[in-house]
């Protein structure tokens, strides 16, 4: 009898899998790049960024009830379209975010690492990435326990942020003018591609989609996982946001490598060790994330012939795909040392919304099939439409974005 991934995963373990994968990509890394781009209005980037990660959310959220499998969005275009060359081709896109993703919070790690110690990045995302290769090998259920685990630290982390800068929210009322943009081009163009890079910090709840065979009664749990990551996070994000914006000068902001730590040490005079030691487990669990989802997407397009067969292997005492994940670790490896921080987080916003304008149109097809499967989720059709339109024009936006600035 063929060894088989093991379903294990709580409603509980799935929902914090979630929420350390998406906290671990975003905010702690990214919203000093962001102010760099959008200045103050980086509270109404990370606004839109939330806005268009929601509504293919809700589209992730059906799907994944109707279809409860790894390599969920090759699965779902296949079902749609019934191309194995196009399902193949997202599936192997859905790989490369987690790839250059896992690659970005490596990076971002390795400039927190930087507050305690000055070790050659080359050497910390070394120890980093091979270290997180062997937990994802371990087990499910360790890895996403260890994940939990960082993620309570992770939401720690922030509320701890916003105890120590709320005060600066008193100061809201008197700025937000200066945080609305005026009716300006390049104003928008500022917004615009600060959202496209705040976008990177959404990333995530799609990956839960992809451990879907390994989660209990994922019909009911996999929707409601995905929608209260979206909604905690973006929460959090945008009051965070906030904060960093009002409590400090945007040069130091937006020149930030590891910006809460920052943060931490203008409001409090102190140095930032805690919230630096908590910012590395945070980002460490959004990179042992995408190693896990990027393996069970290398799985599930093999085990179904897409790929080669070896990498379908699941090892009988871990009862995970190690050869799968061996590959996805040194491909990580090779992009975190190879391209800097900013590079790669617009990479995989730009290979994620090609993705989510993918997924939105074979939930609109398979809706057109099927509209009223038996103990699924259901979303209006419309939601997956805007999920579309938004992902398109975003696509759009960015390149138009990049070649005007260049």
């Amino acid at each position: 009898m063929p060894v088989t991934l093991k379903r294990s995963l709580s409603p509980f373990l799935i929902t914090f899998y979630g929420l350390g994968t998406i906290l671990g990509a975003g905010i702690y890394v990214l919203v000093g790049e962001v102010a760099a781009t959008a200045g103050l209005y980086t509270p109404l980037a990370f606004l839109i960024a939330s806005c268009i990660a929601g509504f293919s959310a809700f589209s992730f959220a059906e799907l994944s009830s109707r279809f409860p499998k790894s390599a969920g969005e090759a699965l779902y275009v296949q079902k749609a379209f019934g191309r194995r060359l196009f399902s193949t081709t997202v599936g192997i896109m859905v790989i490369a975010i987690g790839v250059i993703s896992a690659a970005t919070i490596s990076r971002g790690f390795a400039g927190y690492l930087h507050v305690f110690i000055d070790v050659p990045d080359w050497l910390a995302l070394c120890c980093l990435i091979i270290t997180l290769g062997l937990v994802a090998c371990w087990g499910i259920s360790e890895s996403v326990t260890a994940i939990s685990l960082m993620t309570f630290l992770g939401l720690f982390g922030l509320l701890y942020i916003l105890w120590v800068g709320g005060d600066a929210l008193a100061r809201l009322p008197a700025r937000l003018p200066e945080m609305i943009p005026p009716w300006e081009l390049m104003s928008w163009v500022a917004v615009f591609s600060g959202a496209f890079l705040a976008f990177y910090a959404y990333i995530g709840f799609e990956d839960m989609v992809n451990v879907a065979e390994e989660v209990r009664n994922p019909q009911t749990n996999m929707p409601l996982a995905i929608i209260s990551c979206l909604i905690i996070t973006s929460i959090l994000y945008m009051a965070v946001a906030l904060v960093a914006v009002l409590s400090l000068p945007m040069e130091k902001l937006a020149g930030s490598h590891a910006p809460l730590a920052l943060l931490y040490q203008h409001k409090t005079g102190s140095a930032p060790t805690l919230i630096t030691l908590v910012s590395l487990f945070a980002v460490t669990n959004g990179a042992l994330g995408q190693i896990i989802m990027g393996a069970r997407v290398l799985y599930g397009l093999s085990s179904r012939g897409w790929l080669p067969e070896c990498l379908s292997k699941i090892n009988s005492r871990t009862r995970t795909p190690i050869r799968a994940t061996f590959l996805l670790t040194t491909l990580i490896l090779i992009m975190a040392l190879w391209l800097p921080l900013v590079t790669l987080a617009r990479l995989t916003s730009l290979v994620t919304l090609t993705v989510f304008a993918c997924i939105n149109m074979a939930l609109i097809v398979i809706k057109g099939r099927d509209s009223h499967p038996e103990n699924c989720m259901i979303v209006p059709v419309w939601v997956p439409w805007i999920g579309f339109f938004i992902s398109c024009t975003m696509i759009i936006l960015e390149i138009g974005t990049q070649l005007f600035l260049m």
